[in-house]
């Protein structure tokens, strides 16, 4: 098993004025629809967990067991089944009537409370003193896919367990999508299991997203992405902005501890990425360029810009320096 900070290459540097002040080292890949490695940097078998950015993996059993065809879920229930999304109204509001639509509430969740991520909802349930609740919580969407599908499988309450129908049709997806076995699995922070796979296997699984047939469970969630980004995320986070800029043809997810994915349908390609020091901005920022690289993101859009040549600024507002891609990435 490789450590994933053995082979690491940089990813993303910050500069302070003209001195080289940090490097946030990774390993990415992008796989065409063959399975075969397009390009890489750093060491494509690295062993990763890579967290909600296998959110639409966890997914595709809610669509292959006929669970999404019985409760009549729309592309938006699907893109919330993918997101890691901020707490804003527009997610508690449909994830809520979603919810009470499959006969359930906040106490069947189990990912535990999470304050909101957006500063109205969070300001004002403060002022309120009001506690945060499941459904606050960012992985609330997945966990109403979870309970959806328990639901249609007539499965127990305990969904996040290994041993319940619904985590091994998880696995099963995840090793079919990925073409390897799973080494095992690290519990997320919503609770549910996350299996661990190689690099080169989560790109593979992304290619096969992109490159699947049009009116496929893949290609389904995969639209309902790129279609729906303020609901995979949420306003001022990077796949929100990254998926709006590029106008719907590309879906991109992000994940925590620096993982980031990326599903490009016309180039029938997928991209996986893993900063071994866990830093988002850098993850941010490689796959921005990594976009760019593939001609998916116009390099000199605004939102491109904002994360491939971040200006950095002190507490006064002056330019102190930026963020970039690294050089093996231009």
């Amino acid at each position: 098993m490789t450590h994933p900070a053995h082979g690491a290459v940089t990813l993303a540097e910050i500069w302070r004025g003209p001195f080289l002040e940090s490097a946030h080292q990774g390993h990415a890949v992008i796989c065409d629809d063959t399975g075969q490695i397009v390009e890489a940097w750093g060491v494509p078998e690295t062993v990763v967990l890579p967290r909600s950015s296998a959110k639409m993996i966890q997914a595709l059993p809610l669509l292959e067991s006929g669970a999404a065809a019985a409760h009549a879920l729309t592309p938006e229930h699907l893109a919330l089944a993918c997101a890691s999304h901020q707490g804003a109204k527009i997610h508690t509001d449909k994830v809520g009537a979603w919810l009470q639509a499959i006969g359930k509430d906040d106490d069947d969740f189990k990912c535990g409370p999470q304050e909101s991520r957006d500063k109205t909802v969070r300001n004002a349930m403060t002022c309120a003193g009001e506690s945060p609740c499941r459904i606050h919580n960012n992985c609330s969407g997945k966990h109403t896919g979870f309970l959806t599908l328990a639901k249609h499988l007539d499965a127990g309450p305990d969904y996040v367990d290994p041993n319940h129908p619904v985590q091994k049709a998880c696995l099963e997806a995840f090793e079919r999508t990925t073409q390897e076995t799973s080494p095992g699995f690290g519990i997320d922070g919503c609770s549910a299991p996350n299996f661990a796979c190689t690099l080169h296997g989560m790109a593979r699984a992304m290619a096969h997203f992109a490159a699947a047939p049009s009116d496929s469970p893949e290609a389904q969630l995969r639209h309902a992405m790129a279609t729906h980004p303020d609901l995979v995320a949420g306003e001022v986070r990077a796949c929100t902005r990254l998926m709006r800029a590029m106008n719907g043809k590309i879906a991109i997810k992000t994940g925590a501890e620096g993982f980031f994915i990326a599903i490009l349908p016309d180039q029938k390609m997928g991209v996986a990425l893993k900063i071994t020091d866990g830093g988002t901005r850098a993850a941010e920022c490689a796959i921005a360029q990594i976009l760019v690289r593939l001609g998916a993101l116009d390099p000199n859009h605004p939102e491109a810009l904002a994360y491939t040549s971040a200006p950095i600024k002190n507490w006064d507002g002056l330019e102190t320096g930026h963020m970039r891609a690294a050089p093996a990435l231009l």
